[in-house]
């Protein structure tokens, strides 16, 4: 597919990259250092711009701290972890709720959606509020629609989410157990309608079994299936 100068990255789990013309560095849901899928070379960036944060859960947040001390990107996260950041002495945290939309470096516009699953991070003390867990539709500078469904079981929603936005691709869940597994995913892909839909969250522990065949044999030729290895750059 037409990729509009954009180059994207998936670290692993559901960590992606994306990197504009530009050089622009957009991070979601950034896991690293701790990640069994994503390589060493890639636990610290060279430049991060901006981070799009789903949901408060450790396996989307982990390395959140780290990559805001060391790049002071511009962060967006649901009202609550916009907090909770805030609340650790991070700077540059934009807090918003669903349907709300920004623009950020190497992002025109990105749209907080909904997601089916739950969001409490955990503290020393124990898990605390995380707020609604979501997605992102990010429109780049270069004009390419991404949705980056955050962990989600599918809904019927997503269809209005594909109506709206009509995004060009879609970073769908796949591993099962915490996420939709591939028969979900493959419905998911329907009412979106994204023409390219790329697997994330499976194969990071056991647990999570789904497989990127099993994804395209749901859907069949309604979308090109783009299996990913962890930290290949897809342009």
């Amino acid at each position: 597919m037409d990729m509009r100068g954009i180059e994207l990255t998936w670290l692993g789990h559901a960590s992606v990259r994306l990197r504009t013309s530009d050089g622009t560095v957009v991070l979601i849901d950034p896991w690293l250092a701790g990640n069994p899928a994503c390589l060493p070379s890639e636990h610290e960036q060279q430049r991060v711009d901006t981070v799009f944060i789903t949901h408060g859960h450790f396996d989307h947040v982990s390395s959140v701290l780290d990559v805001a001390h060391r790049h002071r990107p511009r962060i967006f996260a649901i009202h609550e972890i916009a907090n909770w950041l805030g609340g650790k002495g991070i700077e540059n945290v934009t807090g918003l709720n669903m349907g709300g939309t920004v623009a950020a470096p190497g992002v025109t516009a990105a749209t907080l959606v909904p997601a089916v699953h739950s969001s409490g991070i955990t503290g020393d003390t124990g898990i605390v509020d995380g707020g609604s867990p979501g997605g992102w539709v990010l429109e780049l500078s270069g004009g390419l629609k991404v949705y980056h469904a955050g962990d989600t079981m599918v809904f019927s929603d997503m269809s209005l989410i594909g109506e709206l936005w009509a995004p060009d691709i879609a970073l769908l869940p796949i591993g099962g157990h915490y996420t939709m597994d591939p028969r979900q995913a493959g419905r998911a892909a329907q009412l979106i309608g994204a023409g390219t839909v790329v697997p994330i969250h499976y194969g990071t522990f056991p647990i999570l079994a789904g497989t990127p065949d099993e994804l395209r044999a749901q859907i069949g030729d309604a979308a090109e299936v783009v299996q990913l290895d962890s930290c290949v750059p897809m342009t």
